[in-house]
């Protein structure tokens, strides 16, 4: 005799379950075509844009601080590290914006 776990749940029904969430997922991954190579260069494109463009202006606004109140500090070498760091907050919310809406896709 095989017994039952004590859970209260039916060992078949939580299979089934697992089998049509699958199946559910397979379907719409299906139907999802347009997330395949292109979109993923897609995404790599966007990750270095949004790196790239703060970075530049930055150093944009840092060259016209030392040509404007020069000092001893490099104003441009700082703005590059700011525009670095902005640029990956920024490319960290995109990646992350698209992970959830990925989520969503799979669960729903």
């Amino acid at each position: 005799m095989v017994e039952q776990k004590k859970t209260g749940r039916d060992p078949s029904k939580t299979f089934l379950e697992e089998v049509s969430a699958k199946e559910r997922r397979k379907l719409r991954a299906k139907g999802e075509r347009d997330q395949g190579v292109w979109f993923g260069l897609g995404m790599f494109g966007l990750v270095g844009w949004s790196v790239a463009i703060p970075t530049v202006i930055a150093i944009g606004i840092g060259v016209w601080i030392d040509k404007t109140w020069p000092s001893r500090y490099s104003w441009t070498l700082m703005m590059v590290f700011i525009g670095v760091a902005v640029g990956c907050l920024n490319a960290w919310f995109w990646i992350k914006r698209e992970s959830r809406r990925g989520q969503g896709r799979n669960q729903g």
